[in-house]
């Protein structure tokens, strides 16, 4: 085994103990301002790395994250896995019970909610791939369907956390817009797994056997494997030391199945979030032990993710105006019309179908971490992630005020 040296020790606990206070700070700040904490933890990386301090001090920036380094080495390993685990809490508030419930509603909402804006993110770059920053020209099919994907998708746990700052959780259409976005998740998941199996990173398997497998994995797994879990789960809470016995064994369960996608050509994150979705919905997986693991996770690992964001690109540089402002368009004009239409389908007025809208514009995380394992496996280049983390951003910031202003209005 490769011991590091005595120097990256050093380094490496310098890093992450600097990211976690500085993560921790900002949250703090963003919270009071009533931001998500993802917010304050992204400036926070911002002002470590190349964009601030690399710029104003950039021996000292060098001297804090050496590049290449055995520190540098480690400390990417403990991001990969945050992003798995920030996807296995993600799909702990998955609720399939929520989805049965809404039935009819929830698809149409869901449907419309998803397709339009995938259309619109992939039509534009598609036929301007150019302006819209490709990579590789060559993989121009991909990266249209990348586009799509990031303009489809949604953040489920900042929109949970919406619906709760405004009481409206528990009511109609807060249960509408959740259900929607769970179903989108799941959907816009497996289509992004399936265009990173396209790619052909990390592995010979064919993509349609790669598709194949990713469809009966996500089958299996909801069907099948929630029942094994409903059977194993009292077993592991009599025997085993609460709450330490159900925690590890969740995280192990997670990075077994993070293993197998990873393993069969689609991302790690997957199978994570597909693990994630079958064990929160086990009744003998107690909200008390999912708020153990929430908040496990999001103290320790998220900051260090989220402030990895800011070290990883220089935003002044990299930051496009133009193609930042197209970018938030496209995400507004696709999400709010495809889910405000399809709510009012389902029997909603045009004034909650707007609402709903603007709840499910909401990305979050979850658009940053899809950008960021698009930049890694070279499907976009930094200006393009650049803008697709102001747009997550903005909308997430917005989405809360613009859902209470459209429900106020006369």
């Amino acid at each position: 085994m490769v011991r590091l040296s005595h120097a990256d020790v050093v380094h490496l606990l310098m890093q992450l103990g600097i990211m976690l206070i500085m993560g921790r700070i900002f949250a703090e700040v963003a919270r009071k301002f009533k931001q998500p904490a993802v917010i304050g933890e992204i400036i926070a990386g911002l002002l470590l790395g190349p964009t601030v301090l690399g710029m104003i001090q950039p021996e000292w920036f060098h001297a804090l994250f050496p590049v290449p380094s055995g520190a540098g080495t480690v400390l990417s390993g403990m991001v990969q896995v945050a992003v798995v685990l920030l996807l296995f809490i993600a799909g702990l508030e998955v609720d399939l019970h929520i989805v049965w419930q809404q039935g009819r509603q929830a698809i149409a909402t869901s449907l419309f909610g998803l397709v339009i804006p995938f259309l619109i993110g992939f039509v534009f770059p598609y036929l301007f791939p150019e302006f819209f920053g490709i990579a590789d020209i060559h993989a121009r099919l991909t990266f249209a369907l990348f586009m799509g994907t990031a303009m489809a998708i949604s953040a489920l746990p900042v929109i949970v956390r919406i619906l709760m700052d405004l009481n409206m959780f528990k009511s109609r259409m807060g249960l509408l817009v959740v259900a929607s976005a769970m179903v989108d998740d799941v959907i816009g998941w497996m289509i992004f797994s399936v265009i990173l199996g396209m790619i052909g990173k990390g592995s010979v398997i064919p993509v349609w056997y790669t598709a194949l497998l990713t469809l009966l994995f996500a089958a299996l797994m909801l069907t099948v494997g929630r029942g094994l879990l409903n059977r194993f789960l009292p077993w592991v809470n009599r025997k085993l030391a609460w709450p330490g016995g159900v925690l590890s064994l969740s995280l192990a369960l997670c990075f077994f199945a993070a293993a197998f996608t990873e393993y069969i050509g689609i991302h790690a994150i997957f199978g994570a979030f597909i693990m994630g979705v079958a064990l929160g919905d086990s009744e003998h997986f107690s909200e008390r032990a999912k708020e153990i693991v929430h908040q496990f996770i999001n103290n320790i690992f998220a900051p260090l993710f989220f402030v990895s964001i800011g070290l990883r690109v220089n935003f002044f540089t990299n930051f496009d105006l133009l193609l930042t402002v197209i970018i938030i368009f496209i995400a507004f004009t696709g999400k709010i019309f495809g889910a405000g239409l399809g709510t009012r389908l389902g029997g909603f007025s045009w004034k909650e179908s707007l609402a709903a809208g603007f709840g499910l514009n909401a990305r979050g995380a979850m658009e940053i971490i899809l950008g960021l394992i698009a930049l890694e496996n070279g499907l976009i280049n930094e200006k393009v992630f650049v803008s697709l983390v102001v747009m997550a951003l903005v909308t997430s910031m917005t989405s809360g005020p613009l859902m209470r202003w459209s429900l106020n209005r006369k």
